[in-house]
């Protein structure tokens, strides 16, 4: 029997018409095809920081060396997948096979498999994420290439859903769902510190003892830097506010509202209230006056921000010991709101790996720092950026009289709104001794650590 011969399916001619001079082809031998070219773009901003490499030397291993994956080739692959948004293990046994990830990884095969990348993980304990956590205020240090005369540390505690039945998970009433609740601390937009907690913890658990380390490895750097300690009202704690004044730290935390404050502010809201109501234009005025809670062992500054708009008033309140105009605090981005979504309240750090292993407080860590931190260090990292750290070369006077002029100048220009006579706050200008009824900002020269 004669077998016919094969029919030949090689088109001649086009059969799809012209438009215009545009002339449609159409083929079935293209190459591979990746819709994650941003990894990319990673893959050499991580390479300028070294960041990985970093970590992926603190990691254990117990793997036999000479086997296909490298620690930080598995480490790549993990938090470049989390940029990309790939939180789940096995959206890489597809990835594995992506040009565009091989080639951040740096492989020229097939990268790890999600059975792969669980072991790994697996194999993190805390002592890994201490070293971690040491690795990124390392890399944050070496960043500036010249001592920064201010810091300020933003601490934030951030929900993160869960939508399973994982270890740890609790249902927090605030958020109205079940999350773990991650303690974030950044310097503009540089991730310092990420701690995975429970939802049923305090809003400040352990942000005492962060604070203490994060001061105390900064200081040994930079003996004569200026440290702002910033939170919401889930930090206003006495033990950490007292804690502050004992070591010379400035901090500028939020205050919930109560009738005590309404009532003192009650004459800066109505003011807002009458302007609001000749402009019909939102409305902002501030003041100040001091306030001593029932658990507090002292008077101390309070803020107050009186806002009107359409939408009525939305009177805002902070405690702090820095002694800047209200409004000048505000306008230095110090006691900025911060909005849902932006950078530095953990936005692209909310990719926490679904594992209760300890790797992944690590691994949120450098996703965080891969999409906050990098791409600030391929420019120049160290410029100064409003309300957060900044690097304006010291003057060759003595720091504590020309901090004293600056504020001086810085007063004059933004002058507070006045105050009824009743209520006008005191001056002074230094601190007073321990366990005086009320204390202030300390000098720049008073904020360097004991005993220099």
């Amino acid at each position: 029997m004669e077998i016919p011969p094969m029919p030949s399916c090689i088109a001649t001619q086009v059969p799809f018409a012209k438009l215009g001079r545009r002339a449609i082809d159409f083929h079935f031998d293209g190459g591979d095809v990746s819709s994650d070219g941003g990894l990319l773009l990673l893959r050499q901003v991580e390479r300028r920081l070294g960041l990985l490499k970093a970590v992926a030397q603190m990691l254990p291993d117990p793997r036999n060396p000479w086997l296909v994956h490298t620690t930080e080739q598995l480490l790549r692959q993990r938090v470049f997948g989390l940029c990309q948004g790939y939180e789940d293990l096995n959206d890489h046994d597809r990835l594995r096979d992506d040009l565009a990830l091989q080639t951040a990884v740096g492989k020229d095969q097939a990268a790890a498999s999600s059975p792969t990348l669980c072991r790994f993980e697996n194999h993190a304990d805390r002592a890994a994420a201490v070293v971690t956590q040491r690795v990124l205020v390392e890399q944050f240090i070496a960043s500036f290439k010249k001592a920064p005369e201010e810091l300020v540390l933003d601490f934030d505690a951030t929900d993160d859903l869960v939508h399973g039945d994982q270890k740890g998970r609790h249902f927090s009433a605030y958020y109205d769902n079940y999350c773990f609740l991650p303690l974030y601390v950044f310097c503009g937009e540089q991730l310092l510190v990420a701690y995975l907690r429970p939802a049923k913890k305090d809003a400040a658990l352990h942000a005492a003892a962060i604070l203490k380390l994060l001061v105390t490895r900064l200081r040994q750097a930079w003996p004569g830097v200026r440290i702002i300690f910033r939170g919401d009202s889930g930090f206003c704690r006495p033990p950490l506010l007292s804690w502050c004044e004992r070591n010379y730290v400035h901090y500028v935390v939020g205050m919930g509202k109560n009738s005590r404050l309404l009532a003192d502010a009650q004459w800066w809201r109505e003011q807002a209230a009458r302007a609001f109501a000749d402009t019909q234009q939102p409305q902002h005025i501030f003041g100040e006056f001091s306030y001593r809670a029932g658990s507090w062992p002292c008077h101390r500054r309070m803020i107050a921000k009186a806002e009107h708009n359409a939408k009525g008033a939305n009177p805002r309140f902070a405690v702090t010991n820095l002694r800047d105009a209200p409004q000048a605090l505000y306008e230095d981005d110090v006691l900025r709101p911060r909005r849902d979504g932006e950078s530095d309240q953990g936005m692209s750090a909310r990719s926490v790996l679904r594992s209760h292993q300890l790797l992944s407080v690590v691994a949120q860590s450098v996703s965080s720092a891969a999409r906050g931190t990098c791409l600030c260090a391929a420019g120049a990292t160290a410029q100064h950026r409003p309300g957060r750290h900044r690097t304006r070369p010291r003057s060759s006077l003595d720091p504590a009289l020309s901090s004293a002029q600056g504020r001086r100048r810085h007063r004059a220009q933004h002058a507070p709104h006045p105050l009824p006579p009743r209520q006008r706050h005191p001056s002074s200008s230094r601190l007073p001794r321990r366990g005086a009824a009320f204390r202030y900002r300390i000098t720049k020269a008073e904020c360097r650590p004991r005993g220099r």
